[in-house]
C-alpha cells in the first residue's frame, strides 16, 4: 500500500482504510485495459442510486459472482443464472442492473467481434489524453460534461444500459481519462506520471 497522503481530496477520509487506499492507489489512474475499464463501467452502473462506498465494500463479492467480470461468461447467462445472482446478499440485488449486465457482455463482446478495441474506443473521446482538472475542492468538479454526455449516448447506441452523462462521468474520473484530484492533493501529479 502506498504512503497516505498529506493532504488527498476531502472525499477521501483517513478514518475510512478501504475508501482511503481506493483514493491512493486507484482513483484517477489511466487504465487502458479493455477488460478492466468494462469491469468498472459496470460498477458504476450498479452504484446508480447509491454511493460509491457501498460499491467499493461490496466489490470482492460482485468479482465472485460476476465471475470476475469475464464478459464472455455473462454473456451466456441464463435466467436461472440470473436468479441465482439475485440471492446473493453480498451484491446490489437489482433485476434491472443484473440483466444490463448480461446486456452489456453481449455489447461490449460486439466490439471486439467486429474487430474494434473497447479502450481505444472510450479513449479517443479525450483523444487518448487524460483531461486534467482544475479544481481546489472536488465540489467544484463537475458531475456530467459534454464529453460525458456523448459517450454515453454513444454507450447507448451500441446496447450498453445504465450508463447515463453522469455514471459515465464518474467512471472517466475513475479510469484517469479525467484528472479531477483537487490541486493539493498529491495523487493529482502523481497520476498524471502513469502512460501506456
Amino acid at each position: 500500500m502506498s504512503a497516505v497522503s498529506v493532504l488527498p481530496c476531502a472525499w477521501a477520509p483517513a478514518d475510512d482504510a478501504v475508501y482511503r487506499a481506493y483514493h491512493d492507489e486507484e482513483w484517477g489512474v489511466p487504465e487502458y485495459d479493455s477488460r478492466a475499464l468494462w469491469e468498472k463501467l459496470q460498477l458504476d452502473g450498479f452504484q446508480a442510486g447509491l454511493s460509491w462506498r457501498t460499491i467499493l465494500y461490496k466489490r470482492d463479492n460482485f468479482r465472485e459472482e460476476f465471475e470476475n467480470f469475464q464478459p464472455e461468461k455473462i454473456a451466456l447467462w441464463t435466467e436461472d443464472r440470473i436468479e441465482k445472482a439475485l440471492q446473493n446478499p453480498g451484491i446490489i440485488r437489482s433485476r434491472s442492473k443484473i440483466n444490463a449486465l448480461v446486456g452489456n457482455a453481449k455489447a461490449y463482446l460486439a466490439f471486439e467481434q467486429s474487430g474494434e478495441n473497447f479502450s481505444d474506443w472510450l479513449w479517443a473521446y479525450v483523444n487518448g489524453n487524460p483531461i486534467i482538472g482544475n479544481h481546489a475542492v472536488f465540489q467544484d468538479a463537475p458531475t456530467k460534461t459534454e464529453i460525458s454526455d456523448r459517450l454515453s449516448k454513444d454507450l447507448k447506441k451500441r446496447g450498453f444500459k445504465f450508463c447515463g452523462p453522469t455514471i459515465v462521468y464518474a467512471f472517466m474520473q475513475a479510469v484517469g481519462m479525467v484528472n479531477d484530484h483537487e490541486l493539493s492533493c498529491p495523487r493529482f501529479l502523481e497520476v498524471q506520471h502513469h502512460t501506456r
